[in-house]
């Protein structure tokens, strides 16, 4: 299992940062990939990324959890796609902590891979951790 963790400071209220991580329909505004966000539901959402001939891929996330203000995870839902023989596990958690007038932004991503897709696990860990850097760089951007 690869688990990346990276934080940052955010020059913004913890109110304002949960506004925008709370809302998926947000999120092509600041993760990186996400053209856009469909199916927005209280518990799930899809996300529509392009693929590397530039195709749209629709990867579908459920909620599996939210306290308001201090937390927001998210997981792909792998059962029935074209992902569930590759992955196990695909995990996003954003952790909020009020630093004065500023939040700290803890983004979490854990991948595990399947069977003999685990041997490339290395391999993962430089992207992940461009993406959950892009993610806060995003997020800050947004936010100024």
């Amino acid at each position: 299992m690869a688990t990346t963790s990276r934080s940052r400071e955010i020059e913004a209220p913890v109110d304002t940062v949960w506004q925008v991580i709370a809302d998926p329909y947000h999120l092509p505004r600041w993760w990186p990939g996400v053209t856009r966000v469909q199916d927005v539901r209280e518990e799930s959402f899809t996300q529509v990324v392009p693929t590397k001939r530039g195709k749209p891929m629709r990867l579908d996330f459920r909620v599996t959890e939210s306290v308001p203000m201090e937390r927001r995870s998210w997981s792909q839902t792998l059962p029935g796609t074209p992902f569930e023989r590759l992955l196990e596990v695909w995990s996003t958690t954003v952790t909020l902590q009020i630093s004065g007038d500023r939040t700290l932004v803890t983004i979490e991503e854990v991948q595990q891979l399947r069977g003999s897709f685990r041997m490339g696990l290395p391999l993962q860990r430089r992207p992940a951790r461009r993406r959950v850097d892009e993610a806060l760089a995003g997020l800050a951007q947004l936010l100024r």
